[in-house]
C-alpha cells in the first residue's frame, strides 16, 4: 500500500503558499476564459457598432451564463468529491467519479444544445431584446449553444484536474485556445467581414480546441486519475453524491443568472445605449468576479482535500489565510477599476454617451462587491466539506426576497438604472448577514470533531 500513496501539498504544504500556487493558475486561466467573450464584445463594438456589442454582451450573454453557471454548480459537486476522495487517497472511487462526470457532462451538452438552438428567439423575446439588435442576438446565441457542449467539456474536465492538485494545465490551454479566439475573431470579423456570426464561429472553435486539450490531458497524464472513453458511462451512486453537492450549488447559480436575466430585461427598456454600457460594464465586471470566484474554487480544493484528510484544523486555516488574501486582492482590484474605469470603456466604444452611462454604473456597484468576497469564500469553504444546503437555501433567501422583490417591485417606482443597480449590494448584504453565523456554528462543530 505504501507505493500508492500520494504526497500532497494541499494537505502538507506551507497553506499560504499552495494557495498562492494554486490560485494564481485558476484566477489568470479564468481571466483567459472570460476572454473569449469579452474579445468578440470589443472586436464587434469597435468594428460593427454598439448595436453589436449590445448582441454579443447583452441578452445573449446573460443567458448562454444562465446555463453555464448552472454546469458549473454541478460540476462542482464532481470536483468536491473527487477532491475528497484524491485527499483520502481512494483511486477507486476517484475513476468513477471522473467516467461518471464526463457521460453526464457529455449528455447534458447535447440535450441543452438542442433545446437552446430551438428556444433562443423565445429566451430573447422575454428578456426584451431591442428590436435593432434581435436578429443579431439570435444568430449568436444559436451559434453558441451549437458549440455548447465543447465549453461544459472543459469546465468539467479543468475542475477536476483542479481537484486533484492541477491548476496549471488548464491555463495553458486556455491562452493557448484564447489566441486562437483573438486570431480568428480578427480574421472572421475585420477581414472576412462575416460580423457577429464571425465571432461566435471564431469561439465555437477555440472551445472545442480546448475541450480536446483537457480530455487527451486527463487520458495520458496522470498515474492517479486516468479517463478511458470506454469507460464513460454514469454510474448512479456516484451521479447521487455529485449531484448531492452540486445540484444545490447549480440551483444558486441558477438564481443568480435568473435575477440577472430579469435585469437585463430592465436594462433594455432604458433602450440600446443603456444596453450596450451595461453590456460592456458585465466585461469588466466580470474582472472581479473571475478573481473572487477563483478564490472560492481553491478554498473549496482546499477545504474539500483537507477534509477527507481528517485535517479539521487545516481546513480552518485555510480560510482565514484565503479570505484575508482574497480581501486583500478584491480591495486593490475596486480601485483600479473605481480609477480606470473610462479608458476601460474606451475598449469597447468611442460612442460617448454609451461610456458615460457605463462610468456611471461602474462606479456605483463596485466599491460593494468587498462584501461578496466573505460570501464566496465562506460558501466556498462549506461546499468543500460537503455542506452545501443550508448555504444555498441562505444564498437563495438573498435573492428571492431581497433582489427579485426589489427589481420588480421598487424599481418601477422609480425608474432610473441607480435604483435598478442597488439591488446587487443589498442582497449581497443580507445574504452574508445570515451565512456568517451559520458558518461560525459549523466552524465549531468541525473542530470539536
Amino acid at each position: 500500500m505504501q507505493k500508492n500513496k500520494i504526497t500532497n501539498p494541499i494537505t502538507e504544504g506551507v497553506i499560504w503558499k499552495q494557495l498562492l500556487i494554486f490560485f494564481f493558475p485558476i484566477v489568470v486561466g479564468t481571466l483567459f476564459q472570460q476572454l473569449y467573450n469579452t474579445v468578440d464584445a470589443i472586436i464587434v463594438g469597435r468594428f460593427v457598432g454598439k448595436e453589436a456589442l449590445a448582441s454579443v454582451g447583452g441578452s445573449s450573454a446573460v443567458l448562454a451564463n444562465f446555463v453555464i453557471g448552472f454546469f458549473t454548480g454541478l460540476s462542482a459537486g464532481a470536483s468536491v468529491i473527487i477532491s475528497q476522495f484524491c485527499g483520502a487517497n481512494d483511486r477507486e472511487n476517484m475513476q468513477k467519479g471522473l467516467h461518471t462526470a464526463y457521460a453526464f457532462s457529455i449528455l447534458f451538452g447535447i440535450i441543452t444544445s438542442i433545446v437552446g438552438f430551438i428556444l433562443t428567439p423565445w429566451l430573447l423575446r422575454i428578456t426584451k431584446t431591442p428590436i435593432d439588435v434581435f436578429a443579431d442576438s439570435v444568430l449568436y446565441l444559436r451559434i453558441y449553444f451549437a458549440g455548447l457542449i465543447f465549453m461544459l467539456i472543459y469546465n468539467m474536465g479543468s475542475s477536476i484536474l483542479r481537484a486533484i492538485g492541477d491548476s496549471k494545465r488548464p491555463l495553458y490551454y486556455l491562452i493557448i485556445c484564447c489566441f486562437i479566439n483573438i486570431g480568428l475573431d480578427i480574421l472572421f470579423v475585420v477581414y472576412f467581414h462575416m460580423g457577429i456570426a464571425g465571432a461566435a464561429i471564431a469561439t465555437l472553435i477555440a472551445q472545442a480546441v480546448s475541450a480536446l486539450l483537457v480530455t487527451y490531458a486527463l487520458m495520458t497524464s496522470y498515474d492517479i486519475l486516468k479517463l478511458n472513453l470506454k469507460e464513460i458511462r454514469i454510474d448512479f451512486s456516484m451521479l447521487k453524491a455529485e449531484f448531492k453537492i452540486g445540484l444545490p450549488s447549480g440551483l444558486q447559480s441558477c438564481m443568480y443568472s435568473l435575477t440577472n436575466i430579469i435585469i437585463q430585461a430592465s436594462v433594455n427598456n432604458f433602450g440600446t445605449d443603456t444596453a450596450a454600457a451595461w453590456a460592456a460594464y458585465g466585461k469588466l465586471d466580470a474582472i472581479f468576479w473571475t478573481i473572487c470566484g477563483s478564490f472560492g474554487i481553491a478554498i473549496t480544493t482546499f477545504s474539500g482535500q483537507n477534509y477527507g484528510a481528517k485535517c479539521y484544523k487545516r481546513v480552518k486555516k485555510s480560510i482565514r489565510v484565503s479570505l484575508i488574501m482574497a480581501l486583500s486582492v478584491s480591495s486593490v482590484l475596486i480601485a483600479f477599476l473605481m480609477i480606470a474605469c473610462r479608458p476601460l470603456y474606451h475598449i469597447f466604444t468611442t460612442d460617448a454617451d454609451v461610456i458615460d452611462l457605463g462610468v456611471y454604473m461602474l462606479k456605483l456597484i463596485t466599491p460593494s462587491y468587498i462584501i461578496y468576497v466573505f460570501v464566496e469564500i465562506y460558501s466556498g469553504a462549506l461546499r468543500g466539506i460537503g455542506d452545501v444546503f443550508i448555504p444555498t437555501l441562505i444564498t437563495l433567501g438573498g435573492v428571492c426576497f431581497v433582489r427579485i422583490p426589489w427589481v420588480v417591485f421598487v424599481t418601477p417606482l422609480r425608474n432610473e438604472v441607480s435604483t435598478l443597480l442597488f439591488s446587487y449590494p443589498m442582497a449581497w448584504a443580507a445574504t452574508l448577514l445570515l451565512l456568517f453565523p451559520y458558518y461560525l456554528y459549523q466552524r465549531k462543530k468541525l473542530l470539536s470533531t
